[in-house]
């Protein structure tokens, strides 16, 4: 098959003249579109065992068993499951030494006659590479952007013969697969938040990485991982939670991060209406962040992104049991808008006094109509809440907080306002010993040789700097060992 981004048309007819596959479409919802594409271009009885949409409940429950929503990961893993065990158990003995088998599935909620439900859906496709292969699987999960049913629906199959077409031809090159699932398509369209690849095609991907490369391409604007590095989709880990979210650097992750989100923590569990232990808590990176770092790493150019020192904070995160949060929201306003669109309990945002002063730059609202007043509008409208930890001045030892800050003086007025409303609050249960710690020193600590470093940093994050030699220490350590 020609790889040279082929029309939806051209990568579906390819499909259907590739002897070696052989599968069932199952699709719930926004009617059968993927498989649809299949039947019109020609020769689809060489590549479609059978085509089903078990569309009302209590049929699609007796075929694949109950479930407590019908859009959603559980339903379309089950779809897949019974669809290839079928699959294998009619056709293997008959066909499987020249058959690469497969199973596309999807369930989705398209826009409803009324207009008032959200429109997203899960897609998977289960495949074998070769007859006789190991499965191999990819999990996305998309949302659709146009206001029209009928566009929802377009879309939703252009998507999934972008799906079919890089599982099957581009599954050795994951992120031209990723990039790919977009053609014929724009992100004012569809938006794919989480994409999950597993098996043996797969075995070398990072799922983290294909997380990261959903939102440099645009195809997200956030996306989610666990402390264990399985992706997750934000609505069913946000939906309906409070949420306290620390935007950092984490190069590397110090005492000072732990303490800032864990005494944020405590103050934001006492707010009203707050359970804390269901907090979702998140650790947030910007893509304005990780570019920044790029730029300045290996000699890559700037606005590039390096992939080695992304997965390094990762692991760093996740050694301290962080789920982490990868957005391409600069402005906080914009985070803010996007927490909001899955929950109407409490969000919370934690930052040091040094950030909470950038925030009140005007520079960085002038493409706004309505400048800082129409940000702040924007950020605080759903009752969000600012958790300030305080910045040390090592050559005054003076401390900056809510209190002291120094903010322009024709903003004056609007901070005390926001102070005195109780949008924005000191945090005072802070560790006093922490306020030393700079990351910028750590890190000249790390590639001095200094081991002093260690005494900045959990001891969980120090084992992972010392196993994976991250800024600069192995190369460090080997060369003392080299001098002596």
């Amino acid at each position: 098959m020609s790889n040279d981004n082929p029309n939806t048309e051209r990568k579906a007819l390819a499909i259907n003249l590739d002897l070696r596959r052989y599968g069932t479409f199952a699709e719930i919802g926004a009617g059968q579109e993927v498989v649809r594409w299949f039947f019109r271009v020609g020769g689809a009885a060489g590549t479609i065992a059978k085509s089903m949409s078990a569309y009302d409940m209590a049929v699609s429950d007796a075929v694949y068993g109950e479930c407590d929503r019908y859009v959603c990961r559980q339903r379309l893993e089950s779809m897949l499951d019974h669809e290839h065990d079928l699959n294998l158990t009619r056709l293997r003995d008959t066909r499987g030494d020249t058959t690469s088998f497969f199973v596309f599935a999807d369930t989705v909620s398209a826009r409803n006659f009324k207009g008032t439900n959200e429109c997203h859906g899960w897609m998977g496709v289960r495949f074998q590479a070769h007859p006789r292969d190991q499965d191999s699987q990819i999990i996305l999960h998309v949302r659709m952007l146009d206001t029209e049913n009928a566009l929802q629906q377009e879309a939703l199959g252009i998507v999934g013969v972008n799906l079919l077409y890089g599982a099957f031809c581009l599954n050795h090159e994951p992120d031209k697969l990723v990039e790919s699932l977009l053609d014929d398509l724009s992100t004012r369209r569809i938006e794919i938040d989480m994409i999950e690849f597993s098996g043996i095609a797969f075995r070398q991907v990072d799922n983290r990485v294909m997380s990261l490369r959903l939102v440099q391409l645009g195809l997200s604007s956030a996306a989610m991982f666990s402390a264990t590095g399985e992706v997750l989709q934000p609505s069913e880990v946000l939906y309906k939670k409070s949420i306290l979210v620390e935007r950092g650097s984490f190069r590397p992750v110090t005492h000072v991060n732990i303490d800032m989100m864990r005494s944020a923590h405590e103050k934001f569990s006492r707010e009203p209406h707050v359970d804390g232990e269901s907090v979702v808590s998140l650790m947030e990176i910007t893509m304005h962040n990780l570019q920044a770092a790029g730029g300045h790493s290996n000699g890559a150019a700037a606005g590039a992104i390096d992939l080695r020192d992304f997965l390094a904070r990762a692991d760093m995160l996740s050694a301290c049991g962080k789920t982490v949060l990868i957005s391409d929201y600069f402005e906080y306003y914009r985070l803010a808008a996007y927490l909001a669109r899955y929950t109407k309990e409490k969000i919370g945002i934690t930052m040091g006094a040094g950030s909470l002063c950038d925030l009140f730059d005007e520079k960085y609202y002038a493409k706004l109509d309505g400048g800082i007043l129409e940000s702040f509008g924007r950020l605080f409208k759903n009752d969000l809440k600012l958790y300030i930890y305080p910045l040390l001045d090592r050559k005054t030892g003076e401390l900056t907080t809510v209190q002291n800050l120094q903010v322009a003086p024709e903003l004056r007025n609007l901070y005390e306002y926001l102070v005195e409303r109780g949008c924005i609050e000191q945090l005072d249960n802070f560790n006093p010993e922490y306020l030393t710690i700079f990351s910028r020193d750590v890190m000249s600590r790390i590639k001095s040789g200094d081991p002093t470093w260690t005494d900045h940093v959990p001891a969980e994050v120090a084992e992972v700097i010392r196993h994976r030699g991250l800024f600069g220490h192995k190369r460090v350590a080997l060369a003392k060992e080299h001098a002596v």
